[in-house]
């Protein structure tokens, strides 16, 4: 990994109409300073099918993990074993996310809702787990808490199977993005476990609870970051890429004014930073992501004819012209 400081933005753009008009006349000052002494190096084609966002594999092809778009990304191996030097998390041990959340069922959809407005504390969260964990361990599955809307999970059934992220399914259809493998039986046990747990949580006691509080049920899990380490985990690296998620969060709730309030700090902040460090002939690479493709950029050399030119004429592209590409 090039030691060069790397900034990775997720949704610096996105589809959605509302997003479209919020950028017609969105004054990014250092962003366009920036690309205009950046010449792009290397596009990742993606779709909106993609089980992994292009963020999420511009991130794993920076620290050297599986950067497919199937989903097939092993986070969760990868950060128990940044979080716990004697994990076992290669060789025979497949891991992954669980995340509880809630899933709102119509006659033509099954929605996922963002899993922060079940505003789980780490009591409830532990309660849940350890109500599901039983269930899981008759399909050799071990639970682990981490944080209210993750834990840890161990198990076969982790090997080699898709799953798609949560950033991918929040505010969409589950349906076109279950988990999938050649694996035929590890996906039928999964499976199964989503809609044994979803009869066990339907009457609940532990929504009735969360009823009486006016807090939404939890009415199911979604599995993420599943798979095996192909190698030993190697420790955090010191020029690991810097990821700001405040676009992602305010995309996600589709608040289109909190995501521009959001580009103008992150342009008066990591952007002018960035765009400093060149300024001072340092290397640096940035990559814009939005919801299907990324596109990386890094510093050119410029003569100083095209120094000149450039005091008066603004060159390079804006981010408005990016959005087909992303």
């Amino acid at each position: 990994m090039s030691d060069a400081p790397h900034l990775i933005i997720p949704f610096a753009t996105s589809t959605a109409p509302g997003c479209l008009q919020a950028l017609q006349d969105l004054a990014l000052p250092h962003l366009d300073a920036l690309l205009a002494r950046m010449a792009p190096a290397g596009t990742d084609h993606g779709e909106e099918s993609d089980y992994a966002l292009a963020h999420e594999r511009a991130m794993a092809a920076a620290l050297g993990l599986n950067a497919s778009r199937n989903g097939i990304t092993p986070w969760a191996a990868w950060e128990q074993a940044q979080s716990n030097a004697n994990a076992d998390t290669t060789g025979t041990s497949a891991w992954a996310f669980v995340t509880p959340c809630q899933w709102h069922v119509t006659t033509d959809r099954v929605t996922m809702l963002d899993p922060d407005f079940l505003q789980l504390t780490a009591c409830t969260s532990r309660t849940l787990m350890e109500i599901l964990a039983p269930w899981f361990a008759e399909d050799g599955i071990e639970l682990i808490y981490h944080e209210p809307t993750r834990w840890l999970a161990r198990g076969d059934a982790f090997a080699d199977i898709a799953t798609a992220s949560l950033d991918r399914v929040i505010r969409r259809d589950v349906r076109a993005f279950m988990p999938k493998s050649a694996n035929q039986d590890h996906v039928r046990v999964l499976h199964r476990l989503q809609s044994e747990m979803q009869m066990l949580l339907y009457t609940h006691p532990v929504n009735e609870a969360r009823a009486a509080d006016d807090l939404p049920p939890v009415n199911s899990f979604w599995i993420h970051g599943a798979g095996r380490l192909e190698r030993p985990a190697q420790t955090v690296p010191s020029a690991i890429p810097q990821m700001p998620m405040t676009l992602r969060d305010a995309a996600l709730r589709e608040d289109w004014v909190a995501w521009r309030a959001a580009w103008s700090d992150l342009d008066a902040g990591p952007v002018a930073d960035m765009q400093s460090h060149i300024d001072q002939g340092g290397a640096a690479v940035l990559t814009l992501c939005g919801e299907r493709s990324a596109m990386q950029f890094r510093p050119t050399q410029r003569s100083f004819a095209q120094k000149m030119k450039a005091l008066f004429v603004r060159s390079g592209v804006r981010l408005a012209d990016l959005s087909d590409q992303l």
